[in-house]
């Protein structure tokens, strides 16, 4: 029973997912507070009459939680806490027609390209003249930016061409001119997002011109930091590491999910590339920009996959010695060309292999950690909790990769502001440092 007034102009905006679903819904929330609505994002729902869920529907967890989110707040509906409850992004995008069935509760399911009719429906207009401009969800000295949508790779265990599109490249032009209003809110460090950035302006251009952007993006005044995320191995412009060391602001940092190694492995997975053509790029990355951190994500227990394979994965791990490592447990996706072949793996070995991974890259990260006992680095001070700062350094993106603590009551530091720190001690995933 309802013991609150709702206010019929609040929205309450729910994100699943990954950093791309929430530049999504930052992009909605700044088109609602443009039409005279009251935004909220991430808490509790006390007074809010709408609330929109933009899901996920990348693997089985993802839908699952998306799936437990919508029936929540479908509950909540039920009981007079909530007028509406409105569902968009992945999940909805790709299983539109079996949820209205199964959740009647839910008011309308939109997809990931529904912005403008999410809107009307709310009852707003699209503002064309907001292209670009959102409500920022993040700290305002860091921000989320997506420089294209969709993928046209065709890896057989990924589902994002189905919800998400073929690939689509913002222009140059406009990526600037939103950095700058960023630069001048506030922001400090853009983390370039996409579905594939190496592919960035083949669509426009008709040529990769990540370079390109990068140095434009780089030319902004007041950004300090510019980090690349989720770079595909396959057609990598090697100019873009170029502009990484000869621009002081373009991180030294670089996410590249390469999935595996047995030549076995990425022949069924799609992915376009050997194992000998994966070692010398990463080979070449090094060479290029000495120092340089690498960020990679793996899969462990793919349909085939063999004890072999996994030993190859570990071996490979072991000698590469990645920077920043993470693992994802296959999951069998319908729709895709993997769903195809038999999930032979079972779940138990799936996530010990995940383990065996992690473990590896633990002790892996410890031995590199350490190492930077004794240097001074730039550390961008994120957040303060009790009596600790929390930051981090060049090698490191947000929510994802290591810390930088300090004693907040022997040492004072401005949020939002860069400062060099001096490392005294290290763990697997942080480190802890004071001023220099």
């Amino acid at each position: 029973m309802r013991t609150k007034t709702l206010k019929k102009n609040k929205v309450h905006v729910v994100t699943l997912g990954c950093s791309k679903n929430l530049y999504d819904s930052e992009v909605l929330m700044g088109q609602l507070k443009a039409g005279k609505f009251e935004v909220e994002h991430q808490t509790d729902p006390e007074d809010a009459a709408i609330v929109v869920i933009n899901t996920c529907g990348f693997v089985e967890n993802a839908k699952q939680e998306s799936i437990d989110t919508i029936l929540r707040f479908a509950d909540a509906k039920r009981k007079g806490l909530v007028e509406k409850v409105v569902v968009t992004g992945c999940l909805s995008e790709r299983y539109k027609t079996e949820l209205v069935k199964e959740m009647p509760e839910v008011d309308a399911f939109f997809g990931t390209r529904d912005l403008p009719t999410l809107l009307k429906f709310l009852g707003a207009d699209y503002k064309h003249e907001l292209v670009g401009e959102r409500l920022l969800t993040t700290p305002r000295h860091f921000a989320y930016f997506k420089i294209s949508e969709g993928c046209d790779r065709p890896c057989s265990f990924c589902a994002i061409p189905l919800m998400r599109g073929g690939h689509r490249s913002t222009p140059i032009e406009e990526l600037v001119r939103e950095a700058e209003r960023l630069a001048k809110a506030g922001t400090r460090e853009l983390l370039l997002i996409a579905q594939d950035s190496t592919s960035y302006g083949l669509d426009l251009y008709g040529k990769r011109r990540l370079a390109d952007l990068l140095r434009a993006l780089s030319d902004v005044e007041g950004i300090g930091w510019i980090r690349l995320h989720y770079a595909f191995p396959t057609g990598f412009p090697l100019d873009v590491l170029d502009v990484m060391r000869e621009r002081a602001n373009v991180a030294k940092y670089l996410d590249m999910p390469l999935q595996h190694v047995s030549d076995r492995m990425l022949a069924s997975m799609r992915r376009g590339t050997t194992k000998a053509k994966t070692e010398a790029l990463v080979a070449a990355i090094r060479e290029k920009v000495p120092g340089i951190a690498l960020r990679t994500t793996l899969i462990a227990g793919y349909p085939g996959e063999s004890g072999k394979d996994h030993e190859e994965m570990l071996d490979w791990v072991e000698r590469t010695r990645f920077d920043r490592l993470g693992v994802f447990e296959y999951s069998h996706e319908e729709g895709t060309a993997a769903f195809a072949l038999k999930d032979d793996v079972p779940a138990e070995e799936k996530k010990r292999r995940a383990e065996a991974v992690m473990a590896l890259q633990q002790g892996i990260s410890r031995e590199l950690n350490e190492a930077k006992v004794g240097k001074t680095f730039k550390v961008l001070i994120d957040r303060k909790e009790g009596a600790t700062f929390f930051g981090r350094t060049e090698f490191d993106s947000p929510e994802v990769d290591n810390e930088v603590l300090v004693d907040a009551a022997k040492h004072y530091l401005r949020l939002g502001d860069f400062a060099d720190l001096r490392v005294t001690s290290a763990s697997e995933y942080d480190l802890t440092a004071e001023p220099a």
